[in-house]
């Protein structure tokens, strides 16, 4: 056997597996469990996932929670001169532009957008609410499987804050 018989061998192995991963993802077999417990219960936005993929403008309510720091997140600031029904309304425009979205509900101050990749097919569910009392737009965004995102979660929040923020 030649030298490059091991690495031929390898890199067969390794090409089969990423073949295996990108049909289980286009199979939907890793778009995991849809949450059933959304939606804003008592002022507040389900609490961050118990691991590292999600975040929260709402985590500092969680005492005691083990991703408390590392989740948070500032909330979407309501726009001087919008209703918050105004400000969900332009905060769906920018969700529903951007690539993997979909909005599954859409209240008066309340938006749910799922959010899936394209190859893979992972589902991060994303919860958007208008929160009176503070003017804001108090925001979710978790990943259903894995014990870390990689920050995926952050940059998409940011890249909404970003757009949302931009004119109209």
């Amino acid at each position: 056997m030649s030298a490059a018989g091991p690495f031929k061998a390898t890199a067969v192995v390794i090409g089969a597996i990423a073949v295996a991963v990108l049909a289980a993802g286009q199979l939907g077999l890793l778009a995991g469990t849809p949450p059933t417990d959304l939606g804003v219960h008592d002022g507040r936005l389900k609490a961050p996932s118990t691991t590292a993929n999600s975040v929260s403008s709402q985590a500092m309510l969680w005492t005691g929670h083990p991703m408390q720091q590392m989740a948070q997140i500032a909330p979407l600031p309501l726009p001087a001169r919008s209703s918050p029904g105004e400000a969900l309304l332009r905060l769906r425009l920018v969700l529903q532009a951007m690539p993997g979205a979909e909005v599954v509900t859409h209240g008066a101050d309340y938006l749910y957008v799922r959010f899936t990749t394209r190859w893979l097919g992972f589902v991060d569910d994303a919860e958007f609410w208008a929160d009176p009392a503070h003017r804001v737009i108090q925001v979710r965004s978790a990943s259903r499987l894995g014990a870390s995102d990689l920050g995926v979660n952050r940059a998409r929040i940011e890249r909404i804050r970003a757009a949302f923020a931009g004119p109209t």
